[in-house]
This record gives structure tokens, C-alpha cells and sequence, in this order.
């Protein structure tokens, strides 16, 4: 169960950061208060900060069932590699072969810790 709830957590996370990349797309203000007063009730905004909680709530589960230092590294780890993807998938940003190797030692790196 802890696993799937880690998996869970990892998915809400990631889709929290795409949700917010989404939600600033075209942001022309000028400053963090401008850009935050003009943009924080939109929905993808609203809606990341959403999937932030509940992965939060997903995480803190994982955390009381599993060691951090197994569940850390897992956690940023998958992130990185699902917002790679998601990133060239919906937002057409380039991943070189430099960072493809990245995400083979991530793949390598979360199976090590995981054993």
C-alpha cells in the first residue's frame, strides 16, 4: 500500500508543477506580487496548488510507513524523470541525450534505493 501511495504522491506532485508552469504560461507582469495578484485564481493555479495538498497528504502517509531516506530520494528522483517528460510532451521543451543519460542514472538510482 505504501508503495502506491508513494506512486500517488509522486503523479500529484508532478502534476502540481505542470499545472502552475501552465497556469504562468504568458505572464507578462512585472515582479512577484503583480505576477501572483494577476494570476493565483486561475484554474490551473488553483488547481497545482490543490495537487501540491494532497500529494503533501500522500507523502506525509508514506513518510509514517517507510524510511526517509528510501522515500526522499525515490520521490525527487521519479519527479524529475515524470516532469522531464510531461515537460517535452505538453510543453514542447527539448531534453537533450546529456539529460536522457540523467534519467537512466535516476532509473538506475531509484532501484538501488528502493532495494
Amino acid at each position: 500500500m505504501r508503495w502506491i501511495v508513494l506512486i500517488t504522491a509522486i503523479i500529484l506532485n508532478a502534476l502540481a508543477n505542470v499545472l502552475i508552469k501552465a497556469g504562468m504560461i504568458g505572464s507578462k507582469e512585472e515582479g512577484l506580487i503583480n505576477m501572483l495578484k494577476n494570476r493565483w485564481l486561475s484554474l490551473p493555479i488553483i488547481s497545482g496548488i490543490l495537487c501540491f495538498a494532497l500529494a503533501l497528504i500522500a507523502y506525509s502517509y508514506v513518510l509514517a510507513k517507510m524510511n526517509l531516506s528510501v522515500a526522499y530520494p525515490i520521490m525527487t528522483s521519479a519527479g524529475f524523470i515524470l516532469i522531464g517528460f510531461i515537460s517535452w510532451l505538453f510543453f514542447k521543451e527539448t531534453i537533450t541525450f546529456v539529460q536522457l543519460i540523467g534519467f537512466g542514472f535516476l532509473i538506475i538510482g531509484i532501484w538501488l534505493v528502493a532495494k
